[in-house]
C-alpha cells in the first residue's frame, strides 16, 4: 500500500512539475489589457509560431493585438503541405479575416523547425527595431520555444511567453492521454537537448 501511495505522488509531482515547466507564462498575473509596469507593458510585437494547432496559436496571438498588446503581429512557419502556402500565410489570412489590417501583419514563411523559427524571426526583429514581444505558442512547446528566441535575441530583444493553454492537443488534463505524454515528454527531452547544443 505504501508503494501504491508513493508510486501515486511521485506521478502528480511529475505531472504538476511537467505542467509548470513546459508552460511558463510572464503575462500571468496581468489584465486581458496592458497596465503600465512591466511585463504587463505593451510591446513592439507579438509573436506567433505556427505547429501543432496553429489555428489557437493564431487566435490567441490576434487578441492580444486586439486587446492593445502590440501594433504588429508576426507569423513564422514553412508550408506543411509545400504545394500550398506557408503556415505564416495562413496565419495572416486568418488575421486579416478577423479584422487585422495587412499593414500590421509580418509574415515569416521559411521557419520549419522551432530553431529556424527563431533565426528568421530575430533578423525581422532586428529590422522592425523590435526590443520587446510576446511569444505565443502552445503551452507544452512554450519553454523551448521561449529559450530558442531569448537565445537569439542575445539581449537585444526582451521575450515575454504567453502559452495558449488549451488547443486540440493540449490541455489542463493532458496526462490523460497518449498524445498528452508524448508532447510532454518529447519536448522535455529537446528542452535538455538544447542545453547541450543540439535541439532544433
Amino acid at each position: 500500500m505504501k508503494t501504491i501511495i508513493a508510486g501515486l505522488v511521485a506521478l502528480v509531482i511529475i505531472i504538476v512539475g511537467l505542467s509548470t515547466y513546459l508552460a511558463p507564462n510572464d503575462l500571468a498575473g496581468c489584465n486581458d489589457t496592458p497596465g503600465s509596469v512591466k511585463p504587463c507593458e505593451p510591446v513592439d510585437a507579438i509573436v506567433a509560431v505556427s505547429g501543432g494547432d496553429t489555428s489557437a496559436r493564431t487566435r490567441e496571438a490576434i487578441k492580444l493585438y486586439q486587446h492593445g498588446w502590440a501594433p504588429k503581429l508576426i507569423f513564422s512557419g514553412a508550408a506543411q503541405d509545400k504545394t500550398g502556402p506557408s503556415n505564416a500565410e495562413a496565419m495572416r489570412r486568418e488575421a486579416r479575416s478577423l479584422g487585422v489590417p495587412d499593414s500590421d501583419i509580418i509574415t515569416e514563411e521559411l521557419g520549419a523547425t522551432t530553431k529556424q523559427n527563431a533565426d528568421n524571426t530575430q533578423s525581422i526583429l532586428e529590422r522592425n527595431n523590435v526590443s520587446a514581444v510576446i511569444l505565443v505558442t502552445s503551452a507544452y512547446h512554450q519553454r523551448r520555444a521561449g529559450l530558442e528566441f531569448t537565445k537569439r535575441a542575445a539581449g537585444t530583444v526582451t521575450v515575454y511567453n504567453h502559452p495558449v493553454m488549451t488547443d486540440n492537443q493540449w490541455s489542463t488534463f493532458w496526462w490523460l492521454t497518449p498524445t498528452g505524454w508524448y508532447l510532454a515528454l518529447s519536448e522535455f527531452v529537446k528542452i535538455m537537448l538544447f542545453y547541450i547544443g543540439g535541439t532544433r
